[in-house]
């Protein structure tokens, strides 16, 4: 890349000072950060598993499992408000984990959540055809290339991934705003899909079809809950463009827990509309249980292959968060000088990482050609980093509310008695509870393909991070210290 055309911005203060000279372009308001995060949140995990949530825990059972897990998240999501206002700044968890544990530690929390949200994206990639081949089968099983897993590739299909990563990438280079212009839009789509299934479950559907309420006791309402981590990770996109927003951080707080709200309605409204609109025994056997309810509600494959699009529309939204989210936080780690500074360049006219967006780019782009099965496995290798990484951010509330109780807060939840310290302290018991839940012979415990992965990225870590400096503890500097440690 021509560096006359792209500027390297120094590193921020931890103390959330002001930022306009590093390039970044406040341009986002408070609607953009929650259609961000909601969008993050609502990807196409609701087409698929539905009918399975049903299916193991019953109607209420899944709807009880999605209460749970949004109140989960709005806990941790209260966390993220409070010290997203305190530290507006691009990179999110990077600068609070700086701040309160130090370099290290920083690192750490910064590459957990950096895996989770590459893997996330490069699966998006492959969603896309995917779903396109639901709507309309064989259109894209041209050209068989090989097979990766046992899942077959062809190139028609791959090449339909890679276009619209090119598409995603460019849009987010060009700007944070036109790529947040494009979210809202799909997402109110999204919104007119959901209205659509509660309308057609009203009109077409029945509570008879609700039945059973429960199945499988305690054991399928855990078979849900354990898919909370997958299905509300996102909302911390919304800490990684902060930088970029020109709202009040009262209210860029209070935009996360928003969000969380808004996704855990909507799963909600899922469950029931496609328990409505389909009886069980019909919803076990279907293959895509939303889209073969809605099309049996309004008596139409075209209701269903309209479904198919919100579907799609879910997958762009998660696609195009995510790559903010991911390219802000490999920004806030090229800038500290964690990994190379070649991701630290802001594009000078588009105030955008674009270093960061091209190498995310480039992996959706390639994403598609290693087929489904193997892009199953990075999801999943993900996950148990994106749990870490709150759980991380947790702890460090916490340890910022002990040391540093004086610190601006414009969004300070509990006040300043031990309200707050009672949530951090929730948020923290919460985390570990969903991160057991990875460990081998557990409930969310992964095959082996996904941990040899898992040991991989973190081996890969384990070399940037041996070669931070000692002795760059927490505090307000301990950022700039570092840097001048990796200079001499």
């Amino acid at each position: 890349m021509d560096s006359g055309n792209i500027t390297e911005r120094p590193p921020h203060d931890s103390h959330g000072h002001d930022h306009h000279d590093r390039g970044f372009k406040k341009v986002l308001g408070a609607l953009d950060a929650i259609m961000l995060g909601f969008g993050a949140m609502i990807g196409f995990g609701w087409v698929i598993l539905t009918g399975g949530w049903i299916n193991d825990a019953g109607t209420w059972g899944a709807v009880l499992a999605m209460l749970a897990g949004g109140a989960i998240m709005a806990v941790v999501g209260l966390v993220y408000g409070e010290l997203v206002a305190a530290m507006p700044a691009a990179g999110g968890e990077h600068n609070y984990l700086m701040r309160g544990m130090g370099a290290r530690w920083a690192f750490v929390g910064s590459w957990a959540i950096t895996v989770g949200y590459i893997t996330i994206v490069a699966f998006e990639a492959v969603a896309v055809p995917r779903t396109i081949g639901y709507i309309a089968p064989g259109l894209l099983e041209h050209v068989k290339l090989w097979e990766v897993a046992g899942s077959e590739v062809y190139l028609v299909w791959a090449l339909v991934g890679t276009v619209f990563a090119v598409i995603i990438t460019g849009i987010n280079i060009i700007g944070v705003k036109q790529a947040s212009v494009v979210q809202t839009f799909v997402v109110l789509f999204l919104l007119i899909i959901g209205a659509m299934m509660v309308f057609g479950a009203f009109t077409g559907g029945s509570a008879g079809n609700m039945e059973p309420a429960f199945t499988g006791g305690l054991g399928g309402f855990f078979l849900v809950l354990v898919v909370v981590p997958f299905l509300f990770v996102g909302f911390d996109v919304i800490p990684q463009v902060s930088e970029e927003m020109h709202i009040p951080a009262k209210k860029l707080g209070a935009t996360i827990v928003v969000a969380v709200m808004m996704a855990a309605v909507w799963y909600v409204v899922v469950v029931l509309a496609t328990s409505a609109s389909l009886p069980a025994g019909e919803l076990a056997v279907a293959d895509i249980a939303v889209a073969d309810a809605i099309g049996a509600a309004f008596d139409s494959q075209v209701f269903a292959n309209l479904l198919l699009a919100g579907g799609l529309a879910g997958i762009l939204t998660s696609w195009n968060s995510l790559l903010m989210g991911a390219s802000r936080l490999l920004w806030a780690l090229g800038a500290s000088r964690m990994i190379p500074t070649w991701f630290a360049r802001i594009h000078p006219r588009f105030g955008t990482p674009v270093n960061a967006l091209l190498f995310v780019g480039v992996i959706s782009a390639v994403a598609p050609f290693f087929g489904q099965e193997m892009l199953g496995w990075l999801v999943d290798s993900g996950s148990p980093s994106i749990v870490m990484a709150y759980f991380m951010v947790s702890i460090v509330f916490v340890i910022l509310r002990r040391r540093e109780p004086d610190m601006p807060r414009p969004f300070r939840i509990g006040g300043r008695g031990h309200g707050g310290m009672f949530i951090g302290g929730l948020s923290v018991l919460l985390c570990a509870a969903l991160l057991s839940l990875y460990i081998p012979g557990m409930p969310a415990s992964l095959t082996v393909p996904p941990y040899v992965v898992f040991g991989l990225w973190w081996v890969l870590g384990l070399v940037f991070l041996v070669r931070i400096p000692r002795g760059i503890g927490p505090g307000a500097d301990a950022e700039s210290r570092l840097i001048a440690a990796k200079s001499r």
